[in-house]
């Protein structure tokens, strides 16, 4: 039996990563407010702000989990807010990491002791996890402590045959990047030919590249570029 729990598996990166999962024959998880309309995915209501929703989460992973030869835990998850440096609220700020930073940490420290050798721990981070842009203030901290973690588990797990990465995606076509823009067609035209494509990148290829980094472990530690070549600014 093989597993993928999935942070957000409800839209975007995350329902397209279940769908990759499920195609290989995986029992598929999604953690989130949002049920995944996929209807092979199992779904666990939760509010990843929430220490008592994520327990009572894992409780049910737990027993799900039992038995498993291999399982990604994929933290797909994120908020995505437009603040500045100047006029991020620390509250709005502390919101954020709560979801995109304290949730991962809570699962892990509940569900890695579960995992069996073979496993992944799998981190969705940002071509913004590395670099910074304006009026993305709360989402580039988040992003840049994600690959920190990263680096932190991968050096926390040696020999425990579990490995981790983190997948850095460039501008995909998502509710959220479109929301974060403002859903202006121009600009969606502009930030899609920020890339040597000329266009957005499709979810399905951002789940390709997670499902392949689960079953290499040889890219244990590494940050892996998803962005179709971003052109130097």
């Amino acid at each position: 039996m093989k597993t993928a729990i999935i942070t957000g598996a409800s839209v975007g990166i995350g329902r397209a990563t279940a769908e990759a999962f499920l195609a290989e024959g995986f029992d598929v998880y999604n953690l989130s407010r949002r049920p995944c309309p996929v209807p092979a995915v199992t779904n666990l209501a939760c509010d990843l702000a929430s220490t008592s929703s994520i327990a009572s989460a894992c409780e049910a992973l737990a027993a799900a989990i039992k038995g498993c030869e291999s399982v990604a835990l994929v933290h797909n998850a994120s908020q995505m807010r437009k603040d500045g440096a100047m006029d991020c609220d620390s509250d709005s700020l502390r919101d954020v990491l709560e979801t995109n930073v304290v949730a991962i940490n809570s699962l892990n420290r509940q569900l890695l002791p579960l995992l069996p050798r073979g496993s992944s721990v799998l981190y969705v981070g940002s071509t913004l996890s590395e670099k910074a842009v304006p009026y993305s203030f709360s989402y580039v901290i988040s992003k840049h402590a994600q690959l920190g973690m990263m680096r932190a588990t991968c050096q926390d797990l040696m020999g425990s045959g579990l490995h981790t990465a983190l997948i850095c995606p460039g501008f995909t076509d998502t509710e959220m990047l479109r929301t974060h823009l403002g859903n202006d067609p121009d600009l969606e035209r502009l930030i899609a030919g920020m890339n040597s494509f000329d266009r957005l990148i499709d979810p399905a290829e951002i789940a390709e590249v997670i499902r392949w980094a689960h079953h290499n472990p040889v890219i244990n530690g590494a940050v892996l570029a998803a962005n179709l070549g971003q052109k130097e600014s």
